[in-house]
């Protein structure tokens, strides 16, 4: 049986899927229209953002599944590599 992320990593060949992740931070900042949420994985120093238009429980400490696409970000004149985090599930 096929779940989401399979179906997703199938259509979506730039996917990438990781199981059972330690989030060691997530920080929740509201926008006017979105809340995002920026978590910190154990072993990478790669920020994983995602939005929300509620906030979303607060998961440090958790080990969570991610469905994400890795994407560069300018800030201040440096190229910074982020995670877009398209899927987020508690393990």
């Amino acid at each position: 049986m096929k779940t989401d992320a399979d179906r997703l990593l199938k259509q979506h060949r730039q996917l990438i899927h990781s199981d059972a992740q330690k989030v060691v931070s997530h920080v929740q900042r509201d926008t006017r229209e979105w809340i995002i949420n920026t978590i910190m994985i154990d072993g990478c120093e790669a920020p994983f953002r995602f939005k929300r238009k509620q906030p979303y429980r607060d998961v440090t400490g958790r080990r969570v599944n991610l469905t994400y696409y890795p994407a560069k970000e300018i800030v201040a004149g440096m190229e910074l590599e982020v995670m877009n985090v398209v899927r987020i599930k508690i393990a």
